[in-house]
């Protein structure tokens, strides 16, 4: 039998990445700059996924907040910070390209969709080796920031550009799930993830935990 999707759509930090490291080290360049004490990786992960000026605001928020006239210069010393350190870290999840290569196997087509900005996404994928693997890579200023997720207008341009067809969409946040769903795709939510909470919350057609368990949960969906 033929696969059931023709396209599958994933989010990068959190659920191909663990990109938690990196994205640490340049908050805590930044609150560095600002004064501030560091944060744990722990206490980073729960502030990733609304895109870099939204995790950098949180950090601010959670040591005192700062004036907005402040936070411009920080926040482009921390993208500055990011950009030369991106890949110093940053891995994919167990199993995350095997489950990758299994589905191009099948002949479906890959992206990614993400609040990253696009060139920072593509620096990261290009570091580790990866960027081959994937035929469309939206970041959350491919379309204009304010149709990143949960706006599902980035799941639907990756579903336009790779040709159309069954899709579905893998991430670990509330953001992907909600631009799933907006697209009118089942979403898969990875428990591995920069989870705020319960991943059962999340409203996700199906959850998985670990990537072996990808293609089955697809296949029953299907």
């Amino acid at each position: 039998m033929a696969f059931p999707f023709a396209i599958i759509g994933f989010d990068l930090d959190g659920t191909l990445i663990d990109t938690s490291p990196d994205l640490t080290a340049a908050v805590n360049h930044a609150l560095a700059l600002a004064g501030r004490a560091p944060l744990s990786v722990e206490q980073v992960e729960t502030m990733i996924g609304g895109g870099a000026k939204h995790m950098l605001a949180q950090a601010l928020d959670a040591s005192g907040g700062i004036e907005a006239e402040a936070f411009r210069p920080l926040y482009k010393e921390m993208l500055r910070y990011y950009a030369a350190h991106v890949a110093d870290g940053s891995r994919p999840f167990p199993g995350a390209i095997e489950a990758v290569d299994a589905l191009r196997g099948e002949g479906v087509r890959v992206g990614i969709v993400t609040n990253k900005f696009e060139a920072l996404a593509v620096k990261l994928l290009s570091e580790l080796g990866l960027r081959d693997r994937f035929e469309c890579v939206i970041g959350g200023d491919t379309l204009g920031t304010a149709l990143a997720k949960p706006h599902p207008a980035g799941i639907q341009a990756m579903i336009e550009r790779l040709g159309g067809g069954r899709a579905a969409f893998v991430g670990d946040s509330i953001y992907d799930m909600e631009a799933a769903r907006g697209a009118g795709i089942p979403a898969i939510a990875v428990r591995f993830g920069f989870l705020l909470g319960p991943v059962e919350e999340l409203g996700a057609d199906a959850v998985i935990d670990a990537y072996p368990e990808l293609i089955p949960a697809l296949a029953a969906l299907g």
